[in-house]
């Protein structure tokens, strides 16, 4: 994961002119951010689970409660016009719960098999990229600078969680492979994707994208 920290390198739109007339509002792809993904999305599941089960909200209390957070924070980052640490990781941890939530909904509430929800949200995430390539024509994370690119890369970011969960649902209890080995085994996916990336030359939107999916059940190793 961390060697993904130099795909701005490559990106073939991250030195266009849009991209010099205002500061991107993401942080750019270091060892941190893919420490503090980790960590984020490891955040969102146990505070899911938390506020659900520790504290008996139930989870339709506690999604409506954390949908109402979330919407707070998106409102905090889309004001500011650079990348605030601060506003832009409380905006990741919190869609990390409701991406949690909201698959478990799909199958606690709904009876959505592990196969649908997974196929759903995969449909889901395909959808936005092609509205965002249609609308902006690049997928790059190295120029959200206008509020347009920026919902389009927030709402990729609620299907990539909602997806990477979906995923290490159906392997670890759909192919009862168990969530440490899934985890384990997405980790591993995530190494071949960076060797892609330097060795046969991955593009680098893709690389960055298919790796943020697959963090989400990575991270699952860590609690």
């Amino acid at each position: 994961m961390a060697t993904l920290s130099n795909l701005k390198a490559n990106d073939a739109f991250a030195g266009s002119p849009d991209s010099q007339a205002a500061p991107n509002r993401v942080p750019d792809l270091t060892v941190e951010f893919w420490l503090i993904k980790l960590m984020a999305v490891t955040m969102g599941e146990t505070a899911a689970d938390f506020l659900a089960v520790n504290l008996g909200l139930g989870l339709t209390v506690t999604s409506l409660l954390i949908a109402a957070v979330l919407i707070g924070a998106l409102a905090l980052q889309f004001r500011q016009r650079r990348y605030l640490p601060w506003s832009y990781w409380l905006a990741v941890v919190m869609i990390s719960i409701v991406g949690t939530l909201l698959t478990d909904n799909l199958v606690d509430n709904f009876g959505v098999s592990l196969v649908t929800k997974t196929v759903l949200f995969t449909v889901l995430l395909g959808l936005t990229f092609a509205a965002w390539y249609i609308s902006e024509r690049t997928l790059s994370i190295h120029e959200i600078m206008t509020t347009r690119r920026e919902a389009f890369y927030w709402l990729a970011i609620l299907f990539t969680f909602a997806l990477g969960n979906a995923a290490g649902d159906l392997v670890a209890e759909r192919f009862a492979l168990g969530y440490m080995a899934t985890g384990i085994l997405f980790g591993m996916i995530i190494a071949s994707v960076t060797a892609g990336y330097y060795i046969l030359k991955l593009d680098s939107i893709w690389a960055f994208w298919i790796a943020y999916i697959f963090t989400r059940p990575a991270g699952r190793i860590l609690w």
